[in-house]
């Protein structure tokens, strides 16, 4: 064997991150991404983005670096961990590394979009820029040259090579910790524990980077994240903490999911250790705004802004350059001035919400009976190549326009069959409680919530259409429009509004009892709460995000209108989820998930694939089978 050839056989450890894959001729590491080439490691798709777009910085999120100030998110596809439950599976794992939504830009059109754009700096989010060092490194090198700040979202498993690498070009970083324990962090794949994490975590906080934390929090972590706690305060008190109220998707369960009341109350205990301890994904929580160390005050208020992300609520005057509490004046740690206007994100731009749209298409595409990833690939890819993400943000607000944007994507993928069982199925439901109802003279008075009380989904979304379908009068439309999804209102408007009904999303949800017992804490006075009328969909997804809303449309019609719908809700649920996922209903196994049916739905190999092609049990699943196959 001569050198060359034994050179391209002999394998080559790759030093980007701390798990250290082995690089063989051909064969990629655990991202994907990388490959042997020449005797070097090489990125395989480099200068390519799934997302690029502005952001103001709460979104990434960070919440005390240049508060409310515009950056470019440039956002990849891969990632070097795989942790059960991911927000980002879609993009990480079932997004192709080759896909035709990638767009080439090159480090300098990605600068003079971040300029053009007016944006102070340029943030590497949703997916690991371990996944495309190579291409950020270029990026953030030449932005620093250009005046502009670079920093991004990463698990921070560098190794020392990398972690030095970027030490010269990064002015801030938010760390997504998996916990405090080596089990923890071997459960996404960290073959070397948590070790590299906090050992690239003193050096960046050493070397001067604006560091923030954030973590999963999950019923099961409670101990391991005051342990955590801890071990920052060791480092510093004044690190920001950002707890994620853990979202159940892909194969994670319901029962890790911590209740609102729960997360807050542990928000608390952790604020007495960490100055600065943030809750996310939890709408209308006042543990998102920063309390002044001095006067105890909240200094700086934030709204919640879809999963993962914030929204500033107060602009500063245009002269000050530091950021000090209105109250004592006491100076705030915060990293550089607040904005004197806030960036609003268009649709399903700027963080998850992005991911969430594509999750969406899935949805549609897993109810007509797909069961193979690369049909949902060729949909997104149509659907981001012709910029459709406004065009879908509004088509799924309305059970008519969702129906056709159903028939859309089937036409595209050549499943007219399962997509017309799909849409006239729908479009039979909705007539039957159109019929059902018609003539009705009382319509009840019906006040949408998301998560807590004073959080209402805006009057444009499906939620409320489906309120209007049921036989309700929306009384979200009368509110004004703003954030995403909604926004907070006070507990005057709401009593002045005094719903008869009262219902609470679906998906960022919340108990009965404890959203009751926080309407009477607050001093709401609502026919609602009088009676006790406070109503939470049997299930997630049954109101927004996939054709799962029939059912919550179902459910709503007969609680608003018992006298004249008799729906057995969970009957109907069962025969939807035979007839169009293959399963049966179990709320054993639900979860947040648009797409997904169940914790342990799974996408079809080859060998199932093959099985269902051949299936004689029904002439549709053969016909459907045949047109996946077509060239």
């Amino acid at each position: 064997m001569d050198r060359h050839t034994q050179r391209e056989l002999n394998p080559l450890i790759c030093t980007i991150c701390e798990r250290g894959c082995l690089l063989g001729q051909g064969k990629a590491g655990a991202c994907g991404l990388y490959e042997r080439r020449d005797g070097q490691i090489t990125e395989i798709l480099s200068d390519h983005y799934l997302a690029v777009c502005p952001i103001s910085i709460e979104t990434m999120p960070m919440l005390h670096y240049f508060p409310g100030n515009k950056f470019l998110q440039i956002s990849t596809t891969g990632c070097n961990f795989d942790c059960p439950g991911c927000i980002s599976t879609v993009i990480v794992r079932e997004m192709p590394r080759h896909s035709k939504a990638l767009s080439h830009l090159s480090p300098d059109q990605v600068v003079k979009k971040a300029t053009s754009s007016g944006c102070m700096g340029i943030a590497f989010l949703m997916n690991d820029p371990l996944a495309s060092l190579p291409t950020f490194l270029r990026v953030a090198t030449l932005a620093g040259t250009r005046g502009l700040k670079v920093g991004c979202a990463s698990n921070a498993y560098f190794t020392a090579q990398t972690l030095e690498s970027l030490l010269p070009v990064l002015d801030f970083i938010n760390i997504g910790l998996k916990g405090f324990s080596d089990e923890s962090y071997r459960a996404c794949g960290a073959t070397a524990g948590m070790a590299p994490v906090f050992r690239n975590l003193a050096c960046l906080v050493d070397a001067g980077v604006h560091v923030e934390l954030s973590v999963i929090y999950s019923r099961d972590k409670k101990q391991e994240l005051s342990d955590l706690a801890q071990r920052i305060a060791d480092i510093s008190p004044r690190i920001p903490l950002q707890l994620m109220r853990f979202i159940p998707f892909e194969d994670a369960g319901m029962a890790q999911e911590p209740s609102i009341r729960e997360a807050e109350d542990f928000c608390r205990q952790l604020r007495s250790r960490l100055k600065h301890v943030y809750l996310f994904n939890t709408p209308g929580t006042q543990y998102l705004n920063t309390v002044c160390p001095g006067c105890g005050k909240e200094a700086i208020r934030r709204e919640f802004y879809g999963p993962m992300g914030a929204k500033l609520l107060a602009n500063l005057p245009a002269e000050a350059t530091e950021v000090r509490c209105d109250f004592c004046d006491k100076l705030l740690d915060i990293t550089g001035s607040m904005a004197t206007e806030i960036h609003q994100e268009d649709d399903f731009q700027g963080g998850y919400p992005f991911t969430r749209a594509l999750e969406m298409v899935e949805a549609m595409l897993i109810a007509m009976g797909v069961r193979q990833q690369k049909y949902v690939v060729r949909a997104w890819e149509h659907l981001l190549s012709r910029n459709g993400l406004k065009t879908l943000h509004r088509s799924v607000q309305q059970p008519l326009s969702y129906i056709e944007t159903v028939r859309y994507f089937g036409r595209l993928i050549g499943t007219e069959i399962q997509t017309e069982d799909l849409a006239c199925f729908l479009e039979a439901k909705l007539q039957n409680v159109s019929e059902t109802l018609k003539g009705v003279k009382h319509r009840p008075r019906v006040y949408y919530a998301m998560a807590k009380p004073l959080f209402y989904i805006n009057g444009g979304r499906m939620e409320n259409q489906l309120v209007e379908f049921a036989g309700g009068i929306s009384l979200n439309k009368q509110l004004p429009p703003g954030g995403r999804p909604g926004r907070s209102l006070s507990v005057e408007r709401l009593n002045e509004l005094n719903p008869d009904i009262i219902f609470i999303s679906a998906f960022l949800s919340n108990s009965v009892d404890d959203f009751l017992a926080e309407c009477i804490e607050l001093g709401i006075e609502v026919n609602a709460v009088k009676q006790r009328q406070i109503l939470v969909h049997p299930a997630p997804g049954w109101d927004f995000g996939s054709p799962r809303w029939i059912l919550g449309l179902l459910y709503m019609a007969q609680a608003l209108h018992p006298e004249r719908c008799s729906y057995d809700v969970i009957a109907e649920a069962q025969a939807f989820y035979q007839r169009f996922y293959g399963i049966d209903f179990s709320s054993e196994n639900i979860n947040r998930s648009f797409s997904k049916p169940s914790a342990n739905w799974h996408w079809q190999g080859k060998r199932e694939q093959t099985a269902m092609s051949s299936s004689k049990n029904t002439r549709d699943r053969f016909t459907f089978a045949r047109k996946l196959n077509y060239k």
